[in-house]
């Protein structure tokens, strides 16, 4: 048996680090911690190829004293805690003492502070953990460390380091989250030269959401402010209307730290049961505030899970604060309160405007809204709106269109006299252009009949569900869009060139969050093969130009902002395939609720009852059979 020995303390320190250290957005975490820890009230983040090249973090907090910097890097050792009794009421986010020794011990460390009230400042160097000499030098108030080489040292980690893009989005996401968190704090993030983010610091959080999250997110945000017992809950969440294609964009905070928790996903979704559209997902930015004791932060080394006491009371304030403001959103109150508003224009749909036009011009004579001849390239949809402008004048009668042109006299030459209709003859029917019987044509052969099938289509109920029966007495209740979605997953995943382009005549940006834009950029080659073409388009939008035939252009942003979540947790790339197969073939397909036609619906029905289709390609079967004797048993006729 091996002897049991002590690990050398560089090997430690090396183990200790890959608890603390999985990848540069990790180191990025523990500094701006500190310097949140230390009093800043602005902070600075700059990254080089990911964070791979070199990372520096810059604050105007306390500082460090000179005396203190080599204990600073040394484990366990901090600031924060004093005794055993701290650790039952943590209010730091940094605290373990494990974060400088952990980075230090896999990296190139330069340190440059500046005590608050100092003449002068110190730096230090360390490399691979190992300390240089404190030397006293002229530096601004606060710190600024820089870390380079990371993983120089452990070979074995920085194999498993991903793409500079993909390093960098992760960086991306974790400061907007650090800015939403504290937005009393002006962030600035620059990767490789350029800026990418800057929150103002004004301590008001719609403003970090403004800049964090953009424009778009930010103007579907409705507030939110509620307690329920310890638990005081506040923040924004998006309307009804305004879901999301993942939960990319819910965003919790407990006590100031940014979380990832089950159970608050849980009751922010639970509020909106009902109210929101199968298949999208509550967007948000929560914080949640309760006694320090109340809540364990020292449950995972990463910090970002965390364990609740009373698991029920914080469920239940987050669940009746968001279904309260979304009552009062829906109610009566919420209709009175937008009434009053006076904006520059306002949109009504081209029918209520036709109406209310016909309805003050009584008892004037009516005349026709459009000439006959141009009706057929004039005509507005009924379901376009009409943007008119409050300044104009109210009477709906100054907004009649000038009196029809004549219609022309004489037809255009090169309509034949045997095809033009006889004014004298009423509604007589044009001759038709092809002759009945397809025989008399050469080339063409008469549709053959139907074939005889063992089964008939009995109809379909809640414009989702096929019945169909058989001779034998044999019932089938068919999902038509589980049906549907297989077989396009199954016709996706069996051809060989890319789909069916179509080009937009207006591209599309779709604002997914600069996390997710940077995850599908760097993906890009890949949403091509699915017939996705788009570029960077800025602050987390993508311009996209082209989209797959199959999928309406109206859900692109939803698809890509699924495409992201699937490539986010899928491991190989033949994973990642198939999940973009599945959401491509589930955004493609018949949805349930959808007036379909006999043809499309026999043609589903046909391919269940041969046994092309059994299962979706999530699994769930897409039939229900039911026999005559299990039909009578229910009615207890047997």
């Amino acid at each position: 048996m091996p002897h049991i020995q002590r690990l050398d303390t560089h090997v430690a320190d090396l183990i200790a680090a890959g608890e603390v250290v999985e990848r540069p957005a990790s180191v990025v975490k523990e500094l701006v911690e500190n310097a949140i820890d230390a009093g800043a009230t602005a902070v600075a983040v700059e990254i080089q190829r990911g964070g791979m090249g070199a990372i520096r973090v810059t604050d105007n907090g306390c500082g460090i004293v000179p005396a203190d910097l080599p204990t600073a890097f040394l484990r366990h050792a901090t600031s924060k805690l004093r005794s055993e009794e701290d650790l039952g009421r943590i209010g730091t986010l940094g605290f373990r003492g494990e974060a400088l020794a952990a980075i230090a011990a896999v990296s190139r460390v330069d340190i440059l502070t500046r005590p608050r009230g100092a003449d002068t400042g110190a730096a230090l160097h360390l490399e691979g953990g190992a300390a240089g000499t404190v030397q006293e030098t002229g530096a601004p108030e606060g710190t600024t460390i820089v870390v380079r080489d990371l993983f120089y040292n452990t070979p074995a980690r920085l194999k498993f380091v991903k793409k500079d893009s993909a390093e960098t989005a992760a960086v991306s996401g974790l400061m907007q989250h650090l800015a939403l968190s504290h937005p009393a704090i002006s962030f600035k993030f620059v990767k490789d030269g350029a800026e990418a983010l800057h929150t103002p610091g004004d301590g008001k959080l719609v403003s970090a959401v403004y800049a964090a999250l953009g424009r778009e997110f930010a103007r579907g945000l409705v507030p939110v402010e509620g307690r329920g017992g310890e638990v005081a809950v506040s923040g924004f969440v998006t309307e009804p209307l305004q879901g999301r294609g993942s939960r990319s964009m819910q965003v919790f905070f407990v006590n100031g730290r940014f979380i990832k928790s089950q159970l608050l996903t849980a009751a922010l979704e639970e509020g909106y049961r009902n109210q929101i559209m199968k298949g999208k997902f509550p967007g948000c930015v929560l914080s949640v505030t309760l006694p320090v004791t109340a809540v364990d932060v020292n449950v995972h080394p990463a910090k970002t899970q965390v364990k609740f006491a009373r698991e029920k009371e914080v469920f239940d304030a987050v669940y009746h604060t968001v279904l309260d403001c979304l009552d009062r959103r829906e109610g009566p109150a919420a209709a009175a309160k937008a009434a009053p508003q006076q904006e520059t224009f306002r949109t009504m749909d081209a029918k209520t405007f036709r109406e209310q036009a016909a309805a003050a011009a009584r008892p004037a004579p009516a005349r026709p809204a459009w000439d006959s001849e141009r009706r057929s390239a004039a005509r507005v949809s009924d379901s376009a709106p009409v943007r008119t402008r409050r300044s104009v004048p109210a009477d709906p009668a100054a907004w009649r269109p000038a009196p029809a042109v004549p219609a022309r006299q004489a037809p255009p030459p090169s309509v034949a006299p045997a095809q033009r209709p006889d004014p004298s003859a009423g509604a007589r029917p044009f001759v038709p252009a092809i002759p009945q019987d397809p025989s008399k044509l050469q080339g063409q052969q008469a549709i053959e009949p139907e074939r005889a099938v063992p089964w008939r289509i009995v109809g379909e109920v809640l414009h989702t569900y096929i019945i169909c029966e058989s001779a034998e007495g044999r019932v089938w209740l068919i999902d038509k869009h589980a049906a549907h979605e297989r077989v396009n997953f199954d016709r996706l995943q069996a051809a060989q060139e890319p789909p069916m382009r179509q080009t937009l005549l207006q591209p599309i940006a779709a604002e997914l969050g600069r996390e997710d834009a940077a995850l599908l950029l760097d993906q890009r080659s890949l949403l091509e093969q699915f017939g996705f073409a788009c570029e960077e388009f800025g602050d987390g939008t993508l311009l996209v130009r082209e989209v797959p035939a199959d999928i309406d252009a109206a859900d692109t942003t939803a698809t890509l902002e699924e495409f992201a979540e699937k490539l986010r947790t899928g491991r190989s790339p033949a994973e990642k395939r198939e999940a973009l197969l599945h959401t491509m073939a589930c955004k493609a397909a018949i949805k349930g609720g959808w007036t379909s036609s006999p043809a499309e619906l026999r043609v589903l029905v046909d391919k269940v009852q041969s046994g092309e289709v059994r299962y979706c390609p999530h699994g769930r079967p897409v039939a229900v059979e039911l026999t005559k004797h299990e039909l009578e048993k229910m009615f207890k006729r047997a």
